[in-house]
């Protein structure tokens, strides 16, 4: 009886054991090194390239980065919405030791815009230093 205990106990622990290294690991909040200084830029003062560049996109939401003269353009777009109206927030623009952070929101239109039904694309560029980093999109 003392035998069969044994390599029961011996068998839970092997089990646990195994089971332990399986799950999933909580992802740690990266460290902010220091919030980036930004811009937001006016329709009329971006690049040409980088302005048909969005215009082709415009239509579905999209992310991307633009890099100019030594600055990096950061692009969120949030696709066609059913009226204009929109703003967009920055939230977050901060630098971690192996990337941009940068996260913003989509504001509707307040309850005293009236719904005209024409379409709108709200995007936003916004214009940082450049940094040699990959961009994360919240």
């Amino acid at each position: 009886m003392k035998k069969i205990r044994a390599i029961l106990f011996c068998g839970v622990l092997i089990a646990l054991s195994l089971f332990g290294g399986c799950g999933k690991k909580l992802q740690e909040e990266p460290v902010k090194i220091r919030d980036l200084e930004l811009t937001v830029v006016a329709e009329e003062k971006l690049p040409e390239e980088l302005l048909a560049n969005i215009s082709e996109k415009k239509m579905n939401p999209f992310k991307f980065t633009f890099q100019d003269g030594g600055y990096l353009y950061i692009c969120i777009g949030y696709g066609e919405q059913q009226s204009g109206g929109y703003s967009i927030t920055v939230d977050e623009l901060y630098l971690t030791e192996n990337a941009i952070y940068v996260k913003t929101c989509l504001m509707g239109p307040g309850a005293d815009v009236p719904d005209d039904g024409v379409k709108s694309y709200p995007y936003i560029v916004i214009k940082t230093e450049y940094l040699d980093y990959a961009v994360v999109f919240n």
